[in-house]
């Protein structure tokens, strides 16, 4: 799994933070990024901009991004080949 935040739909309300602090970061402009061990990726909508998510954490990506009110995290599944 890889997330992303949209920054401009980005609200600022940091829920996506509180859910997973190991995924979210909420920089100084106020808006949520998506961060790895390196820290926040920062290239909106750019594909910098994808943050690995480890399978531990998957459950509170996706549950940040039901409870996201700007709708701005965006989940890409990994695709598995047919048999």
């Amino acid at each position: 799994m890889r997330v992303w935040i949209d920054q401009d739909l980005c609200t600022g309300d940091g829920l996506c933070v509180d859910h997973c602090p190991d995924v979210f970061v909420q920089l100084e402009d106020g808006i949520a990024y998506v961060a790895e061990v390196d820290g926040p990726l920062n290239d909106p909508g750019g594909s910098r901009s994808l943050a690995v998510v480890e399978p531990r954490l998957e459950q509170s990506v996706i549950d940040s991004a039901l409870a996201c009110p700007g709708e701005c995290i965006f989940i890409e599944l990994e695709r598995v080949g047919a048999a």
